[in-house]
Parts: C-alpha cells; structure tokens; sequence
C-alpha cells in the first residue's frame, strides 16, 4: 500500500486553496493536512507539524513566499516545496530555485498540473511547465556559450555518481533510477545526497542544471 502524501497548501487567497484542496481531494494518495493564509501562519505551522509537500504562494501578507524559503533555508530545514505565483516568468523562477524550490507553478495552470507537480517532486523530480524548464536551460546554455569556454566538472564525482546524475537530470524519479542501474532505493538516494554536496546546490533541480551547464546530458 502507498503512503499518503501529506499536502500543505498556502496562500492568501482562501478561495484559491480550496479549490486546489479540491482538485488533490480526488487523489487517493494524496491528503492536504493544513493550510495557511500568511507567510507567519506557514513557519508556525511547519514548527509543529510536517507536510511532504508545501504548495507556497508568494505574495502573501507579513512575509512572502521569498522570506519563508529564507526562513525554512536558515533552519537547515530540508522542505520539498513548490513555488505558486501569478508570474510565469524564467528568471524569477531560477530565483525560486536558487532559494530551494523544486518545482514552479503558474497559478493560471494550477487546478491543471497540481497533482502531477506534486507527485514528481515527492519523488524527487523538479516540476516545472515546459515553458519554463525549456528557458531555464536555455539561459544556462546560453551563459556558457557566452563564457567560450566551461570549467572543468568537479573531480570528485564518482563514476557511479555520474550516472545518477544523468537519469536525474533526464527527469527520472528515485524508483526509476534504482530499476536502471540495479541499485536499491536508498543507495541511489545516498547518491543523490552526495552530489548535493559536492556540486553544493540544494535540490534536484540544482543537480539537473549543473548537469545542463557542464554538458553531462
């Protein structure tokens, strides 16, 4: 039996969450077990409760989405996190991803793809519209073409590691990786760990551009 994702949705406007509560309430796997109207409401919530998944807003009254990726990074606390915004716009989402977003979601397509965005960043895939995830590599591509030359990839990756890298950065999810390459679930996930490390991002979305930047894929 799978476990329920555990779901929290904040945002300022209460007739936005519940109808996003409403599109995730016909998922069997999925449960939203709280909701927050402020920026405030969402780090007191966190503080005694724990979700899989945040769905975050960001412009909301007393602190914005931007203050609570802050507070959540300042707490050293590892937060799966989807960025809702009304901006679908490239460079505002590499600044979400900088913060620690794994995934970005136009509020325009919302009630459309919530379920999908949550499920591929539980498992450890960013989620980002097409439109947006095209611009993002295109942006990095674009950086390197402009240097005429790239560094060198970090040394002390793996062998191992590399292979990792490549499947994450081709959007495959942790259970996938293990069936390729014939490793368990938590060896892949310890992989995965360590190229945090290593390439010194925070999330899989970090990874897969790293792996963008340095021509791995």
């Amino acid at each position: 039996m799978k476990r329920t994702i555990k779901v929290h949705v904040a945002d300022d406007h209460k007739i936005l969450i519940e109808g996003i509560i409403a599109v995730i309430s016909t998922e069997k796997e999925m449960d939203v077990v709280g909701y927050s109207l402020t920026g405030k409401e969402v780090l007191e919530w966190f503080r005694h409760h724990e979700a899989d998944v945040l769905i975050l807003d960001i412009n909301m009254p007393e602190l914005d989405g931007i203050g609570v990726l802050k507070a959540f990074y300042k707490r050293k606390k590892k937060q799966k996190i989807i960025i809702l915004s009304s901006y679908d716009d490239v460079k505002f989402a590499k600044k979400m991803t900088t913060l620690g977003a794994d995934g970005f979601l136009a509020k325009s397509s919302a009630a459309e793809h919530v379920t999908k965005a949550i499920r591929s960043v539980h498992n450890g895939v960013p989620y980002f519209s097409d439109a947006i995830k095209e611009g993002l590599l295109q942006m990095y591509v674009g950086q390197n073409v402009a240097r005429g030359s790239r560094p060198k990839i970090n040394t002390k990756i793996t062998k191992r590691e590399l292979e990792v890298l490549k499947l994450i950065a081709k959007e495959y999810n942790t259970l996938e990786i293990s069936d390729k390459l014939n490793l368990s679930i938590n060896t892949v996930e310890t992989y995965r760990k360590r190229l945090l490390k290593k390439i010194n991002v925070k999330n899989s979305v970090g990874l897969a551009i790293y792996a963008v930047k340095y021509n791995i894929i």
